[in-house]
């Protein structure tokens, strides 16, 4: 299998986790912006409404964190957000690549199983050449080599004609 496909299933299967771990952080998340923020986030429930909102990328809903604390959870759940958004994205991507790719690899297959099948033809085919090539060499050293009355011409018997 190729590199690409393997990094798309890898892709898929990052989802199962990220989709645990993004409503993981939004719930945490929820708890943490309402403890920090209680001016701007009165309760737990505004405050999964707001880390709810960060995590689907919408954005900040009411005013902007105030606290280092408030920013760096919004941030997390922001950054956590947009990784889900990536992760989710390449995942439906690779559905439609993938169906793309097995007909693909199967023209391949097919291509390398006519290749190979030729490299074994040729193989035989060189085999028996060099066992052909055997036998009338043998028969050659024999002493069976004959050359024309002259001396000359080609000791496998091609002299020139007279």
């Amino acid at each position: 299998m190729s590199r690409p496909v393997r990094i798309l299933r890898a892709s898929r299967a990052w989802l199962r986790f990220l989709l645990p771990a993004a409503a993981l952080a939004a719930v945490l998340g929820a708890g943490a912006l309402a403890w920090a923020e209680t001016e701007a986030v009165p309760t737990y429930w505004e405050g999964l409404w707001r880390s709810l909102a960060l995590v689907t990328t919408v954005g900040f809903v009411g005013p902007v964190p105030t606290s280092a604390t408030g920013k760096i959870v919004s941030s997390v759940l922001m950054i956590l957000g947009f990784a889900l958004m990536a992760m989710t994205t390449a995942a439906v991507a690779s559905i439609f690549v993938r169906e793309d790719e097995i007909s693909e690899e199967s023209r391949e297959r097919q291509f390398e199983q006519a290749v190979l099948a030729e490299l074994g033809e040729l193989r035989r085919e060189v085999k028996r050449l060099r066992g052909s090539g055997r036998a009338s060499a043998d028969a050659d050293t024999s002493g069976a080599v004959s050359r024309d009355d002259s001396g000359g011409g080609d000791p496998r018997g091609f002299g020139a004609a007279r």
